[in-house]
């Protein structure tokens, strides 16, 4: 995400598909055709399908197969990426259903039920809404409102993508601009984090945070959401994570907080009971400032019910910081309803 910049792009406008293709391989099998039987155009078949499940290009002949299918997929995929706009926030995110259905990261889209505008790739503008949000994961999906019919592109699926396979990152590095499409980088998965995160050396800058991740035949397995240690290595959200609570997001529900922003509320539980009883509450804390104290029994967190302790560390896990909650609390005879505001642990 970027905050209205300039110039900020130019760092990536030279990560051509030419220069992309001459990265330093992973260990990848060879692309020697290996049936002396096979006719050329089946043996430029073979040659083709084992390049694109990551094996090492040989030679020229190999760079131009993979540069003239990365070609034939370009015009649709930037048919389908979108830069966003949500307040002064820009950022990129991609079209994934014909009726507008836009996932992109939750850093980009902040809040459910904002105001977006999107800017697809021929300069036009359409209206939408934020929706739902993984913080955790950072996982956001928008929506499209005053559009139908729109390109889009298929959902892949997180168990097929492998380490070393070839991929390709689009986005809006710097923020969208009139005077310039989507930008494409070709790389290489890294690392694969189970459900959290794909690493590429897709190199990403402010503002490609939200857009695609494609595998070689153009669906979608991932989501731009940050540099980690350096400019080779880029975090994305697989896209399995946006299958899996796809309800959830629909909905415009939020949960989870971002890295490096842990919740607080500041209780300790009683210890030898099954209830969410308070045996400590510190002071100045959230919990504090929002009228918990010891003795009490926390029966409902945020609209959910609280069986014992561990339910009730794992619902404030599920917080971010700053956020108003509802908590339900049973004091003596009393059933009393408070709004706790989560703090954030140093």
């Amino acid at each position: 995400m970027v905050r209205r910049s300039s110039g900020l792009w130019k760092a990536v406008a030279s990560a051509t598909l030419a220069v992309g293709l001459l990265v330093t391989p992973l260990a990848a099998p060879s692309v020697a055709a290996d049936n002396a039987t096979a006719t050329p155009a089946d043996a430029a078949k073979d040659s083709l399908n084992r390049l694109l499940a990551g094996a090492t290009p040989m030679g020229v002949a190999d760079l131009k197969a993979m540069q003239a299918h990365v070609r034939s997929l370009t015009d649709q995929l930037m048919k389908c990426t979108v830069g966003v706009e949500v307040g002064r926030a820009q950022g990129s995110g991609v079209i994934i259903s014909k009726d507008g259905y836009v996932l992109t990261a939750a850093h980009v889209a902040g809040r459910p039920n904002k105001d977006v505008i999107f800017y697809l790739a021929d300069g036009t503008k359409r209206e939408g809404k934020t929706l739902g949000l993984n913080r955790t994961l950072d996982a956001g999906l928008m929506k499209i409102t005053d559009a139908a019919d729109l390109p889009f592109a298929e959902m892949g699926l997180s168990k097929n993508v492998n380490e070393g396979q070839w991929c390709l990152a689009m986005g809006h590095p710097g923020g969208y601009q009139s005077d310039r499409k989507p930008v494409l980088r070709l790389g290489r998965v890294l690392a694969i984090t189970g459900s959290e995160s794909i690493t590429t050396d897709c190199t990403l800058v402010g503002g490609d945070s939200g857009g695609p991740l494609f595998d070689m035949q153009g669906k979608v397995i991932g989501i731009n959401s940050r540099i980690a240690t350096g400019l080779t290595a880029n975090m994305h959200v697989p896209v399995g994570t946006f299958q899996e609570t796809w309800e959830r997001l629909k909905k415009a529900e939020e949960w989870g907080h971002y890295p490096g922003q842990t919740p607080w509320l500041g209780v300790v539980g009683e210890e030898g009971t099954t209830e969410a009883r308070l045996a400590k509450v510190n002071p100045d804390s959230p919990a504090e400032k929002g009228g918990l104290k010891p003795g009490d029994i926390i029966t409902k967190f945020d609209g959910v019910t609280i069986t014992d302790f561990a339910s009730l560390s794992a619902e404030v896990q599920k917080c971010q910081p700053g956020a108003k909650m509802g908590v339900e609390v049973k004091r003596g005879d009393e059933t009393i309803a408070l709004t706790i505001r989560i703090g954030r642990k140093d």
